[in-house]
């Protein structure tokens, strides 16, 4: 990429006195060569510059296109696990519900003495009251994660077990398996959403070192636009100057030289001046602190 030199000169401090012998029109002719120059080379930069955007401009569209697409998806899986997850939550206490009412009116009388301490519901739902409450990092996130897949799978033979030999369980073991299907999917929807995370994140990448190559391509070309738009007025200017002094012309040229003459006559320079008034507004300062601290 091209980059176009900044035009402003480096500020350099130095003695006054080599200020004083370069001639005011050394300095005009140096500043004339300088925006005639300007202006021969400028179309061709913003020509070069104006080529790049074209080449840069629709990498970016592509990419903030596919920037777009990859979060989009990552939005939806999201969506996926979240519904996922509020489902089985919500069904978890109406199966509690459904099991004490089966254990109430003898429903389960037929079924292993170990029935009633099975806590695999209570075990699925403290898992997944830690995994929505606590910060987890993605490794202990996956712990529980498969934790909660060995409990649903023990789950899944308890209910294949049980479900011919006692009918009247048939709702019970359909919420069971509801639920463990959901769990299920907000577990599938949640592992593509961080690969399809994981895939988007080098797309945000380009598209920030694109577009802001591309902000600084436009951003050179309006400068050098602004400068070639001001090169006629300012060789003009130099021109008058050369050609007329560099005293008070009227409107737009005023004394060059009204700095020069008080340096002479033994005043401050522009920059001497700044100091000066620095170094008060500074003494004034350290006094009212001061006062205040008293």
């Amino acid at each position: 990429m091209t980059f176009i030199a900044h035009f402003d000169l480096e500020r350099t401090y130095m003695d006054s006195q080599p200020l004083l012998e370069v001639t005011p029109e050394e300095l005009a002719k140096t500043l004339l060569n300088r925006r005639v120059l300007l202006k021969e080379q400028l179309p061709t930069v913003i020509r070069t510059l104006e080529a790049e955007e074209e080449n840069v401009a629709p990498r970016v569209a592509k990419i903030v296109e596919k920037h777009r697409i990859a979060n989009e998806k990552v939005s939806f899986l999201k969506q996926q696990r979240d519904k996922s997850q509020i489902d089985a939550r919500e069904l978890l206490p109406k199966i509690k519900e459904i099991r004490e009412k089966l254990i109430e009116s003898g429903g389960m009388v037929n079924l292993d003495p170990e029935w009633k301490k099975e806590k695999l519901l209570e075990e699925i739902d403290e898992i997944e009251v830690k995994i929505q409450t606590s910060a987890l990092d993605h490794k202990d996130e996956k712990k529980l994660i498969e934790q909660r897949k060995k409990l649903l799978d023990k789950n899944e033979k308890w209910l294949k077990s049980r479900r011919d030999s006692n009918p009247e369980m048939a709702e019970y073991i359909t919420s069971r398996r509801l639920i463990s299907e959901l769990f299920r999917n907000a577990d599938k929807a949640h592992k593509e959403m961080l690969d399809a995370v994981k895939k988007a994140q080098p797309l945000h990448e380009k598209k920030v070192i694109l577009n802001d190559e591309l902000r600084e391509i436009r951003r050179q070309m309006d400068r050098a636009k602004e400068l070639l738009s001001q090169s006629d007025k300012s060789i003009e200017h130099w021109e008058r100057r050369i050609k007329q002094g560099f005293g008070e012309l009227g409107q737009g040229y005023p004394d060059l030289l009204a700095n020069k003459r008080r340096v002479q006559s033994g005043g401050n320079s522009t920059f001497a001046r700044k100091n000066k008034k620095i170094e008060a507004r500074t003494k004034k300062t350290d006094a009212n602190n001061s006062e205040e601290e008293e």
